[in-house]
Order: C-alpha cells, then sequence, then structure tokens
C-alpha cells in the first residue's frame, strides 16, 4: 500500500513523479520554483476583513490626544 501512495503522487510544479533525493518535488529546480513562490507570498491563504463594529467606529470618532 505504501508504494502506491507514493508512485500515484507527482511533483505538484511540473506533475512528473519525485525523485527520492527532492520529495515531493521531482528535482531541485522544481523545489527551488516552490520556494521562490513561498518567499513571494504565492501561497497565501485569502482572508475576507472583518466587519466594523460599534467598538471599531467609536474607536475612530473619539478625537486624537495631543502629546
Amino acid at each position: 500500500m505504501r508504494g502506491e501512495s507514493r508512485t500515484s503522487k507527482r511533483c505538484p510544479i511540473c506533475g512528473k513523479p519525485p525523485a527520492e533525493p527532492f520529495t515531493p518535488f521531482c528535482s531541485r529546480r522544481c523545489a527551488d520554483i516552490d520556494l521562490g513562490r513561498w518567499l513571494k507570498g504565492a501561497y497565501a491563504i485569502p482572508v475576507s476583513e472583518p466587519e466594523d463594529t460599534d467598538e471599531d467606529e467609536a474607536m475612530s470618532e473619539r478625537p486624537h490626544e495631543k502629546d
């Protein structure tokens, strides 16, 4: 069973079978491409902005204190 799941997995970048030293990638190139995407923020999870609450509005309407 373990061998079947391993061979059915593909490189997430190009789709080729993975190579042992670079698993789950097929090569250093695909591993580096993935790392670059992480570093540039391409894999960020989208977040919806929270709705404004009454407390937020009250804070923004309050006059700012001067130093």
